[in-house]
């Protein structure tokens, strides 16, 4: 089993360059940088003389577990996309980490990232997830990332909803392409709470199908820059919230017209509105009187006798 050590790194060619007078212990708390990607790495040890660490690149190994970082309050970078690791957990000493990259894991639950305040860009894409499953993100955990991240990568992940990210509020690039998304209505919703969004993806997913998709989440995002790959003109954008805008405004006086009083005679609204009498209405001789057969076309086409079809009422 390949463990990342002190020992490790004093053996790489790339780290330890050992300068006259510099032993090994004062040269680990000289490193920011740790570049141990695709070495077949399994586990992390003992790394803690790294004080001063930064970045720490361990992509395409073999990990299975976070641990051992509790050191690392420095460190601002972590890579640790294409392993193996099926929990997001110990990483809440890193209180000043802002980008963390763990796409390609088998993690099928987003959390334990409540204590990185400072997270600004998070990247979960490829997960190889169990047939049938898809990626969970805990509302906590959004909800604590509300105020700093600004990119979300949740590509090919099988998911089917995302109302739960709209607390997302500084959100500036988002991908979700090759999902499940098919909910028009609540895209429009959720992307209304993104005042800063600039850039999002969603190609290959069901909802890119429905009629108008890209005007109404030009429309919806009144920020946004480049959608699924395609810049949007400025013109466009402002005709398309023109023409939105008036549309609404046609609904709404439509919806006030249909809304007047009904007609004041009975019988008229029961030949029009194809209804009968309502149970129980007794009619006298005077709402006879104000009923004028020549007001009724569609009477006078069947030939109805006012007699005939209302019988006499006896005062």
């Amino acid at each position: 089993m390949v463990r990342l050590t002190v020992d490790l790194i004093a053996k790489s060619r790339h780290h330890f360059k050992k300068k006259r007078g510099l032993s090994l212990p004062d040269y680990l708390k000289t490193l920011t940088h740790l570049h141990f990607f695709s070495k077949n790495i399994e586990d992390i040890g003992d790394l803690s003389m790294c004080r001063n660490l930064t970045v720490l690149y361990l992509y395409d190994n073999q990990l299975t577990h976070i641990h051992n970082l509790g050191f690392a309050s420095n460190l601002t970078h972590l890579y640790m996309q294409n392993n193996n690791i099926t929990h997001i957990d110990n990483l809440s000493n890193l209180q000043n980490l802002s980008k963390l990259y763990l796409g390609g894991n088998r993690i099928a639950v987003v959390e334990g990232l409540e204590k990185l305040c400072e997270l600004k860009e998070l990247h979960l894409e490829n997960q190889r997830l169990a047939p049938g499953e898809k990626l969970l993100l805990d509302p906590r955990t959004l909800l604590s990332l509300a105020e700093s991240l600004c990119v979300l990568n949740i590509s090919n992940n099988n998911i089917d909803e995302i109302r739960d990210l709209t607390v997302l509020k500084e959100l500036q690039h988002f991908s979700a392409f090759d999902n499940k998304l098919h909910n028009m209505q609540e895209l429009e919703d959720v992307f209304s709470h993104w005042p800063q969004l600039l850039q999002m993806d969603l190609i290959g997913n069901p909802v890119c199908k429905k009629p108008k998709y890209r005007d109404r989440l030009i429309t919806a995002c009144k920020t946004l820059l480049v959608l699924d790959g395609r810049e949007i003109n400025e013109l466009t954008r402002q005709f398309l919230i023109n023409w939105k805008a008036s549309k609404e405004a046609k609904k709404k006086k439509n919806r006030h017209l249909t809304t007047g009083p009904i007609s004041p005679h009975p019988y008229i609204n029961d030949f029009y509105m194809g209804q009968a009498p309502l149970p129980g209405h007794t009619y006298s001789h005077a709402d006879v009187q104000k009923w004028n057969p020549q007001q009724s076309l569609w009477a006078q086409k069947l030939k109805i006798p006012l007699c005939g079809r209302l019988g006499h009422v006896d005062a």
